[in-house]
Formats: structure tokens, C-alpha cells, sequence
């Protein structure tokens, strides 16, 4: 599969997240949220390195930006996790997903503000149906 063809590299990302969620709660049973943290990203460090295998001399050639963009997003990676197994943890993941889904909503509003990413009426309308949908998930008792 070609790396231009975003969605069907999307659709992947969907399906693993979604898999993601079933065995992450599925392990926590018996572990610290936190600790089931460190545990998926000691798995997920050796597989990284072999996917980039044969591209470690590209680091020498990044610059300063792209270093603190990346090690930013790596921050902000780790703390959802951290928020995301823990939510998995106490929460049913039938709702505890599809929240941290609102993700889609608040990428938008930050792609608008940071990025000047213009999104059509259309985008715009699927994105307050996801908003309805989680709070409809997010306030059932």
C-alpha cells in the first residue's frame, strides 16, 4: 500500500485504535493504569525501531523545529495514554473511546487556530454530530 494513500492508512490506524481499546481493557484488569502505560510503550519502542530500520541517518539531519515538535508531540502522546488507560481503567470503553474521539473536534478547532486550516460546512456539521454523539455517551447513566 502506497504511504499516499491516506485513507486507507486512516481506516488501519481506526481499526488498531479500536483494537487497542478492547485489549488495553482487557489487561488492566489486574495493573496500575500507569503502569500498563510503560508496559505498552516498552512494546511499542523494539517494533518502532524496526519499522525505522535503515533510517536512523536521517537524525542528523533534523532540525532544532522539527526536534522540538516531535518531542512535544511525544509529551502529549504519553499523557493521553496516561489519561486514556486510566479513563479504560474505571470506565466502560464503549464510552471511554468514543470520548477520547472528541480528539477529532478538538484537532479541528486547533488546526483553525494554529494551522489556518480552513474546514468546509460540511466538515463542520460531521464534526458537531460527533460532539453530539459523545455527550450523548459521555452524559448516559
Amino acid at each position: 500500500m502506497p504511504a499516499s494513500d491516506w485513507l486507507a492508512w486512516a481506516l488501519l490506524s481506526a481499526l488498531f485504535a479500536a483494537l487497542t481499546a478492547i485489549l488495553a481493557k482487557l489487561g488492566l484488569q489486574e495493573v496500575d493504569p500507569d503502569l500498563a502505560t510503560l508496559i505498552r510503550t516498552l512494546v511499542l519502542l523494539p517494533l518502532l525501531a524496526l519499522v525505522a530500520t535503515g533510517k536512523w541517518g536521517d537524525l542528523g539531519t533534523l532540525s532544532g523545529r522539527t526536534w522540538l515538535f516531535l518531542i512535544l508531540s511525544g509529551v502529549a502522546t504519553g499523557a493521553s495514554w496516561l489519561c486514556y488507560f486510566r479513563a479504560l481503567k474505571v470506565g466502560k470503553v464503549y464510552q471511554v473511546a468514543p470520548v477520547d474521539k472528541l480528539s477529532l473536534v478538538l484537532v479541528t478547532l486547533l488546526a483553525v487556530l494554529l494551522l489556518g486550516e480552513r474546514p468546509q460546512l460540511r466538515e463542520w456539521l460531521a464534526l458537531a454530530l460527533i460532539s453530539g454523539g459523545v455527550l450523548l455517551l459521555a452524559l448516559r447513566r
